[in-house]
């Protein structure tokens, strides 16, 4: 029972450190306030933006159960995975906090809409907002990318519930982007200076994070790779 809490836990914590990065987080603004330029009802407003909200859930959801499924469904991967994730997983660890702490840096594909792509999706309502956020779920920056391959799947492919855990993550991504729906939709001046705040907590939480995955990944290391514990 502890360990599903402590997965179950910690992949709603990467999933709201996901949506409250850098890109992720302007790309989700950018979206919602674009869909609310759109709709004039604040109602419908939130319920795009609860559709767009879910889009990206799915698709984390999704794409985990598919890349977990898939390795684990083939015996020879499977018992491959069985003898050496918990050793690979010290490595994967320290690079993730690597990678969020910016010692080490990779560049991703962007992913670009043209204005009318953008036009037609808003003009669909929930449903364009559910696919625009669907497919920005899976615009993965470096930081998004490294928190989901890096940490989430490694922690579900060596946890008893890490088929349940994409859709956990997928659900800490989705909670600060309804946040942000409300506001956009009750219209509160603030929102700015919100946005800011939030940016400057997730500079701290980032780094925080990056730190304990390191400290935790030479733990991992040291206990099934070098035997010193």
């Amino acid at each position: 029972m502890t360990e599903v809490f402590i997965g179950f836990t910690t992949a709603l914590w990467l999933g709201i450190l996901t949506s409250i990065s850098p890109c992720p987080l302007a790309s989700n603004v950018a979206a919602i306030s674009f869909l609310s330029k759109k709709i004039i009802h604040p109602g419908l407003v939130f319920l795009s933006g609860a559709a767009y909200t879910l889009g990206r859930m799915v698709a984390y959801a999704i794409l985990g159960w598919i890349i977990i499924d898939s390795l684990l469904s083939v015996p020879q991967v499977a018992q491959f995975l069985q003898k050496y994730v918990d050793k690979a997983l010290g490595p994967v660890l320290i690079l993730t906090g690597l990678f969020l702490l910016k010692i080490i840096t990779i560049r991703f594909p962007k992913v670009v809409f043209l204005q009318k792509h953008h036009n037609q999706i808003a003009q669909a309502g929930a449903p364009g907002a559910f696919l625009l956020g669907f497919i920005f779920a899976l615009a993965f920056c470096p930081v998004s990318a490294a928190l989901f391959f890096g940490s989430l799947i490694p922690l579900a492919l060596s946890s008893n519930s890490g088929i349940f855990l994409p859709f956990i993550y997928g659900i800490g991504t989705g909670l600060p982007v309804l946040v942000f729906a409300v506001t956009i939709a009750f219209g509160v001046a603030s929102l700015s200076r919100w946005f800011n705040w939030v940016a400057r907590l997730e500079y701290f939480m980032r780094r925080i994070t990056g730190g304990i995955f390191i400290i935790v990944g030479m733990y991992y290391a040291g206990i099934y790779i070098l035997k010193l514990f």
